[in-house]
């Protein structure tokens, strides 16, 4: 159709606002209450425009073009209604702009610069007139200052999904508020801090507590970069100044796995890290027991002179490497050179290992490629999502909020944990598996839908092969066999059955609920058979999609940094790829695969003399915390490479300092296999370098030329020896970011995995047994022991646990305990209680509830003062050698002495901070 704007016609859409017309065509418009990421209400009526045809001013943003519709955008009448407009705001609002935080990042104050309006003429109200919220320690609410445009009630209702906001009171009391008048934080307010509704605020009614009088938005230098937290990989925007973070603000990209602009709380707020005044500056060598710190080239001669004698002592395999999922792709690529050029092993490895090793493995095996299937944007055209092992509100918080926007518009939603957690509230069916016992659980609904005809017969005729023995394993699992196993009702098994099986679109999403586990690899296989039996693969919006759990762990599989594979996930052991490599890098490499992380601590002090650990923690993040400890003390030699002295630096004999996420260039490929640009927004502290510039100088001094001048030239090379990365270049990410496979410069990357085939040829079907765990509950250790991530730390705390406002919120270590359990032991919530397994004890404090069924317990792992992996065992999956940290049988008891850590914490830990501050 055609439609006049200002007397010039212009083609629009059946269905376009006036508003939509207007931009596309740069036509300036201005607006307040809009957002083309929220639905619109016309509400603040500054995007009038006059009809020509019938003389109406009406809101541009909420109403349809017509064919042959006459617009006027800037007639004497629309020009006066918008002043007019503008003049009521100003009289309801403080004209405090000289010291508003908003100054120079206000809608209002632009308008009122517009139109030229000094003062109201309507009078202006006497202030304050409403309380001001920031008992939290993230957001500041003033009402006064609130526009009523509803964007933040909107943003959390429509983004977030948390509903914490809206309009209360009536006529010119009407302001916006969490329920009952509550601060943010209150105890009945649902907010987690996301930050979305501070971003959308056109005022400065909503503001940034922690960015408080550290500089106005015109003076901050902007830097679009990743997170460094979880695997979903979530664009940002660093503010920065005087070379500090001061904001995070959102980045609004639809090719971006966060299109709305959305982050969580430890994206939005746990950035002080950087800044942290604990951040290693200088090298450190380790002499009489006592770090001294030295300079680079008496530090990297040291480590160089210390490797050579190791390896030509016992051998290059008695050298072992950790590389690292918080470090970018072009440095993990880096280390696993490293270990295989200048010192001939194959024994690197990365976390992948304690968190998907068996989904790259169980995947591997079924579809020939161990990454997610689908994308994030395709989680809303699911017709039904199935959760299993994973709680993605809490450690996926912005994919969390788009299945819960999916479930709103219609999705269907199973939930299969033994917890409860926040999707098993909205789910249509929620199942309370006991630990363990996934395998039983899809077993059983797979029974069902074979029995019931839901199967896809021809989707398994001509795509997948091992139907027959897979099937003659699942007509035992019947729905009351399960349900003894399980502990979930045979009805329940049923309908989830057949809700899943019924799908034209199923996908299932899943983190280390399954993973991890001693049975792990066949909790995958179990997944990849459900998916395969009803033809959910290969398609948009179906899929196995593993939720990788930190911000590189994709990218370090990706470029190598496993025992058993070449980058691209080339086989070492492959005579032909093995020749490549050799020739590509001009050195003699080894065929024999590398041992495992896991492996690496068993022979610590026997096989393996050094390790080599760059950006991991796993004193705190490996099982049996007492046997990590003796391991890296039995080591003749231990280098630690990281941002701080952490909890496993401490044991080092070499640190080097490292630079952050926010201090170097670089790439992240997250959980949906998009690989993303990382920029450097300020300098690193004192003489801390990025990980790669250490490695190369290192394999220098070590005989190796490695000579790179930065990090794209890293990635030309990538490109050069993986097929997956083919197509990728720092000149293409430039724009966007690209999803592999993308094999060359023309490919626009890959949205869904196996479309028109698998990797491996034909989908396999692998007939899985159910296998009950290694360690049970028993008459001494009676509690089932589940540990894990929460909502405001990240792994071993080391970034969280330094960012001031996320610790001052959540100081202390918790374990959950079921309310009827509690009340036999006489425990109530926040008493200090200890926990015993075989492997050790720790003391923490008490969460009564019903998350947790009686007789199990879970606790996240991210305190070094509560360490729950000092309790867990070293039991692993044969196949992918990923530890049982799931299922860890203890005893718990009350202790009668109460210790508050969070005095302590922010009395010890943030005193520097807060003499800085002063």
């Amino acid at each position: 159709m055609i439609v006049t704007i200002n007397h010039k016609n212009y083609e629009a859409e059946a269905g376009q606002t006036i508003l939509q017309v207007a931009k596309q065509n740069d036509i300036y418009i201005p607006t307040i209450c809009h957002s083309p990421h929220l639905s619109d209400l016309g509400s603040c009526r500054m995007c009038l425009v006059e009809l020509e045809n019938n003389h109406k001013l009406v809101a541009s943003c909420v109403t349809p073009v017509a064919d042959e519709m006459r617009i006027l955008t800037d007639s004497k009448r629309v020009n006066e209604t918008r002043k007019t407009v503008v003049d009521l705001l100003v009289s309801d609002h403080p004209l405090d702009c000289m010291i508003c935080e908003a100054n120079g990042n206000c809608v209002l104050q632009d308008l009122a610069y517009e139109y030229g309006i000094k003062a109201s003429t309507f009078g202006t109200k006497k202030f304050p007139r409403f309380e001001i919220k920031a008992e939290n320690e993230f957001i500041q609410l003033d009402p006064d200052k609130c526009v009523l445009c509803g964007k933040c009630v909107r943003t959390c209702k429509e983004i977030q999904m948390c509903n914490v906001l809206d309009f209360v009171n009536r006529g010119f009391e009407t302001k916006v508020s969490p329920s009952f008048g509550e601060d943010l934080g209150g105890k009945d307010s649902s907010c987690v801090f996301c930050g979305q509704c501070v971003e959308m605020c056109p005022t400065g009614a909503l503001t940034y507590i922690s960015s408080k009088g550290k500089g106005r938005y015109y003076e901050l230098k902007k830097t679009i970069t990743i997170c460094p937290y979880c695997g979903v990989g979530c664009q940002l925007e660093l503010r920065t100044k005087d070379n500090k973070i001061i904001q995070v603000g959102s980045v609004y990209n639809e090719n971006s796995p966060n299109p709305n602009g959305e982050s969580c709380v430890k994206g939005r707020f746990g950035y002080d890290f950087v800044n942290h005044p604990d951040r290693l500056t200088d090298p450190l060598i380790k002499r009489n027991g006592h770090f001294e710190k030295v300079g680079w080239e008496e530090a990297l001669d040291y480590v160089a002179e210390k490797l050579l004698n190791i390896k030509e002592k016992y051998g290059s395999d008695s050298i072992g490497g950790l590389s690292s999922a918080k470090c970018t792709i072009e440095e993990n690529y880096i280390m696993q050179k490293f270990m295989r050029a200048v010192i001939g092993t194959n024994s690197v490895d990365h976390c992948a290992r304690l968190c998907h090793a068996s989904t790259v493995v169980g995947l591997g095996m079924a579809f020939g490629s161990g990454a997610m299937t689908n994308s994030i944007s395709e989680i809303e055209g699911s017709d039904v999502i199935f959760v299993i092992g994973s709680n993605p509100t809490e450690n996926h918080p912005v994919i969390g909020s788009k299945i819960k926007r999916a479930k709103k518009n219609g999705t269907h939603l199973i939930v299969a944990d033994p917890r409860k957690i926040e999707l098993s509230e909205i789910a249509d069916i929620s199942l309370q598996q006991k630990p363990g016992t996934d395998v039983a659980l899809i077993n059983g609904m797979m029974n069902v839908i074979i029995n019931e005809g839901l199967l896809d017969k021809k989707f398994i005729e001509e795509r997948t092969e091992g139907f027959e023995s897979f099937i003659k394993i699942i007509e035992s699992y019947t729905p009351s066999k399960v349900s003894h196993i399980t502990g979930v009702p045979a009805d329940k098994i049923i309908e989830a059955a057949k809700m899943y099986g019924s799908a034209k679109k199923a996908a299932i999403y899943f983190a280390m609920g399954i993973t991890q586990h001693k049975y792990g690899t066949n909790n995958v296989l179990s997944l990849t058979n459900l998916a395969l039996l009803t033809g959910n693969v290969g398609f948009e919006s179906t899929g196995v999609n593993p939720l990788r759990g930190q911000n590189n762990v994709q990218g370090a599989c990706d470029v190598g940094a496993l025992p058993d594979v070449y980058p691209g996930y080339q086989k070492v052991n492959d005579p032909k790829i093995k020749e490549k490599f050799e020739n590509y890098w001009g050195v003699e490499l080894t065929d024999r695969e590398g041992l495992t992380l896991t492996e690496m601590f068993e022979e610590a002090g026997k096989k393996v003399k050094a390790l080599y650990i760059m950006g991991e923690n796993p004193f705190l993040s490996d099982p049996d915390q007492d046997h990590v400890k003796k391991a890296l003390k039995s080591l003749d030699f231990l280098i630690v490479q990281d941002i701080f002295l952490t909890e496993t630096a401490q044991f080092a004999d070499v640190v080097l300092p490292a630079a952050s996420f926010a201090e170097k260039e670089g790439t992240f490929t997250n959980t949906e296999r998009r690989i993303q640009r990382v920029r450097k927004a300020i300098n690193s502290p004192g003489r801390a370098k990025a990980d790669w510039e250490i490695l190369a100088s290192l394999a220098n001094k070590m005989g190796y030329e490695m000579k790179y001048n930065s990090p794209s030239e890293i990635m030309d090379e990538i490109a050069r020896v993986s097929k997956l990365y083919g197509g990728i270049s720092y000149e293409r990410l430039e724009k966007e970011g690209l999803q592999w496979p993308c094999p060359d410069s023309n490919h626009p990357g890959t949205k869904y995995l196996h479309k028109d085939g698998f990797s491996r040829g034909k989908g396999k079907f692998f007939p899985v047994e159910f296998t009950p765990p290694e360690k049970e509950a028993d008459e001494k250790y009676n509690f089932i022991l589940m540990t894990g991530r929460m909502l405001y730390h990240f792994h071993t705390g080391t970034m969280t646990r330094r960012s001031y406002p996320i610790d001052k919120h959540e100081p202390d270590s918790y374990v959950e305990i079921n309310i009827e359990d509690a009340r036999k032991l006489g425990i109530k919530g926040k008493d200090k209680v200890r926990i015993t397994s075989r492997q050790g004890t720790i003391e923490t404090y008490a969460k009564v509830g019903e998350r947790v069924k009686p007789g199990q317990l879970f606790m996240p792992f991210h305190y070094a003062e509560s360490p729950a992996n000092k309790l867990t065992n070293r039991v692993y999956d044969s196949k992918a050698k990923i530890p049982e940290l799931k299922i860890t049988p203890v005893k718990l008891e009350k202790v009668e002495k109460r210790v508050s850590q969070r005095e302590v914490l922010i009395d010890e830990r943030y005193a520097s901070i807060r003499r800085q501050e002063q």
